[in-house]
């Protein structure tokens, strides 16, 4: 297809021009003008009046390549020619340049149904100039409604201050059902995706019968995109600048702009007016942020803002927003390890380490204690395999966040990716000689990573938890604290397991009592447990541990960890007794090692009915679901807490599962302000 830039047809006749004073072009700038034209494929206008009425119309021209003081054109649609060629007078030509236009008063020479001859003038005039050059587009489709009624058409020419429709009525449609005096919704697309949608004023329109032109205005610079946040993501000026280069929705055009400043959920970027292609609310589909040619990562932005620059910045130029909607879970690591290195070059986020030094931190730190080694040692060398991939293969089930001074570890702490929509924060430690600086940083990091990742389907961050041992008390001056200021258990919640281990040796394999079955779950279970937790908690618990009915059969995050070389495997069983559920047990079976504690390699369950289900029970069923797991020790977690000790079983000690939707990340942060103005004071 053609690029013929297309005017809005007729254009503003001659005597509605402005003219700009003092502006003039010379006959040589003008072919070279007219001679790009060519190039591109594009159109310039004749204005023609009528001989005997006031009225003129424009027809577009295709301007032949021009070499000397003649112009040859032929018409770029001869439809309805004859008639109007006996009726109208040639009275000039209109030039486009890019975001002014050209009145040029040639000599006609020959004017014809096939060509038109002019022979050019010494030096023309600038008759308008627009706020921003018009692109001409093509293949994007127009929705135009007001008032609950839908007119279609394309979208003939772009910027983002105006842009030029071609609207269609089809019977029994009118364009007198359109208002010009009130404000229309557009949406701008193609075949593949909905680019644009917004609310537009109407400048002007043509008079047509059938299809009409109409000049429309945005009338909103700023959109909210996300729910507005106290703690947005950290904004830096990187030197050198990165650069943005896309290809432009509308005109398929490719655009390079400056960033003037980036964090991992979006960036800003400075346009010309003159040549501003950046529309809010518009989404780019592919977009590369280039770092001096050397580094470049993909995603999908939408534009957020537009600013005119404050007085003491540099004239003529708009700052716009985007916003990351979507990147590669890969691509955005490098992007976030790259500004918390901005940042504070002590802090790493995914970088390969030395294993030693990481192994020689957790024992100096503590974090590795002696009742800890002693149940991890018979699997070091497992172990050893499993965080070896982890900690240098970069898996995009896994992060860990490290801050380092020389070649010492001072702090850490890591999340795993371990149900469908939820992180495991895990493995906070630090050394005493960093703990106060080094704890808190990798805590900044992680909420960091929360931040700027929430929003991106990629990353499939919706929920993050944790468990910590009540008595622990900065665990709880952190995460207990967070879930106290937030006081919706639909936001942030803290339930209490009981731990101990389960030997296999100690128990014989048995059939289950009479009345007593155990079955896979199913939907209808995981109902009847939504009940029970919702009348005795009503917090996170379900949706974090992946629990719920819609969530039953989700199986990607297992083909994940398969894909990656890791193995995550997870058996849900009912226990009934004469049909009624009275406990949830979930077989969760991962490497040895991937969380020191087991917890990603444990049975977890949850007792619906308490005074039912005694210890005797309990430990049958353990025993047969024991039997998917290779280890002979196997950590077990009890909900409710309350539960072993009512039964009078044992039990090694308890743990609290904090769990938070991660649209109240900006609790997060404002405990970590609270926890640094304690350490300073």
């Amino acid at each position: 297809m053609e690029n013929v830039h297309k005017f809005p047809r007729p254009i503003d006749h001659t005597g509605d021009l402005e003219l700009v004073e003092g502006k003039k072009v010379k006959k040589e700038r003008l072919i070279n003008i007219l001679n790009y034209l060519n190039f591109q494929n594009r159109t310039l206008l004749i204005n023609l009046k009528h001989i005997q009425y006031n009225h003129s119309l424009s027809r577009q021209l295709k301007p032949l390549p021009c070499i000397g003081e003649e112009l040859l054109c032929v018409w770029a649609d001869p439809d309805g020619l004859h008639q109007e060629l006996n009726s109208y007078q040639y009275q000039n030509i209109l030039v486009p340049d890019g975001q002014r236009i050209l009145l040029v008063k040639a000599e006609l020479i020959r004017i014809n149904e096939q060509e038109v001859c002019f022979n050019l003038p010494e030096e023309c005039c600038v008759v308008s100039s627009r706020k921003a050059k018009r692109h001409p587009c093509e293949g994007i489709r127009v929705q135009l409604f007001q008032s609950s009624v839908s007119f279609n058409g394309v979208l003939v020419e772009f910027s983002p201050f105006a842009f030029c429709v071609e609207i269609h009525a089809e019977p029994p449609q009118s364009f007198q059902w359109i208002d010009p005096e009130r404000p229309a919704n557009v949406i701008l697309s193609d075949k593949n995706e909905t680019y644009y949608s917004g609310a537009c004023s109407i400048l002007r329109q043509t008079a047509a019968r059938d299809t009409r032109n109409y000049i429309l205005t945005p009338l909103n610079s700023q959109i909210q995109r996300f729910k507005a946040k106290e703690f947005r993501s950290f904004r830096q000026e990187l030197i050198p600048l990165p650069n943005i280069i896309f290809t432009h929705p509308f005109t398929k055009k490719t655009e390079n702009r400056k960033v003037l400043n980036i964090s991992g959920s979006g960036f800003a970027v400075a346009e010309d007016v003159d040549n501003a292609v950046l529309l809010p609310g518009m989404i780019i589909p592919e977009l590369e942020i280039n770092f001096a040619s050397s580094f470049k990562v993909a995603c999908k932005a939408q534009v957020v803002y537009q600013k005119e620059s404050a007085p003491e910045e540099e004239k003529n130029l708009i700052k716009c927003g985007l916003a990351l909607l979507d990147m590669d879970i890969e691509e955005h690591r490098k992007l976030q390890a790259l500004l918390h290195q901005a940042t504070d070059s002590n802090l790493y986020l995914g970088s390969k380490l030395n294993m030693d030094a990481l192994w020689n931190f957790f024992f100096e730190s503590g974090f590795i204690y002696p009742q800890k080694y002693a149940f991890i040692e018979a699997n070091k060398d497992d172990i050893r395999a499993t965080y070896e991939k982890l900690y240098t293969m970069n898996p995009t089930i896994a992060r860990h966040f490290i801050y380092q001074d020389k070649d010492r570890i001072l702090g850490h702490m890591a999340m795993i990716r371990f149900f469908e929509n939820s992180w495991l924060i895990h493995h906070h430690a630090a050394t005493r000689e960093g703990s106060n600086r080094a704890g808190l940083a990798v805590l900044n990091q992680v909420g960091r990573f929360i931040n700027d990742s929430q929003r991106l389907y990629s990353i499939h961050l919706n929920y993050v938890f944790c468990y910590y041992r009540p008595e622990n008390k900065f665990p709880d001056r952190v995460f207990g604290s967070i879930c106290r200021s937030i006081k919706d258990p639909k936001g942030c919640s803290v339930d209490t397991f009981a731990y101990f281990h389960y030997h296999k040796s100690d128990h014989v394999v048995s059939g289950n009592e009479d009345g007593w079955t155990l079955e896979k779950t199913d939907p209808q279970d995981l109902e009847e447990l939504k009940r029970f937790y919702e009348d005795f908690s009503g917090g996170l618990m379900l949706s974090a541990l992946e629990l719920e009915p819609d969530a039953m059969n989700l199986d990607h995050l297992t083909k994940e960890f398969k894909r990656l070389g890791f193995k995550r495997e997870r058996y849900l069983f009912s226990l009934k007794k004469n049909s009624r559920l009275k406990a949830v047990f979930m077989a969760n079976i991962s490497d040895v090692g991937l969380n020191l504690s087991e917890l990603t390699s444990c049975i977890q369950v949850i007792i619906l009915d308490p005074a039912d289900v005694s210890g005797k029970v309990l430990y049958g069923i353990l025993s047969q679901i024991a039997q998917n797991f290779e280890a002979e020790e196997i950590p077990i977690l009890v909900f409710p807490g309350t539960y072993v000790q009512n039964q009078l079983l044992p039990y090694e000690k308890s743990y609290n599962l904090w769990a938070m939707s991660t649209h109240y990340s900006d609790f997060y942060f404002r405990q970590l302000k609270r926890l640094l103005r304690y350490i300073q004071s």
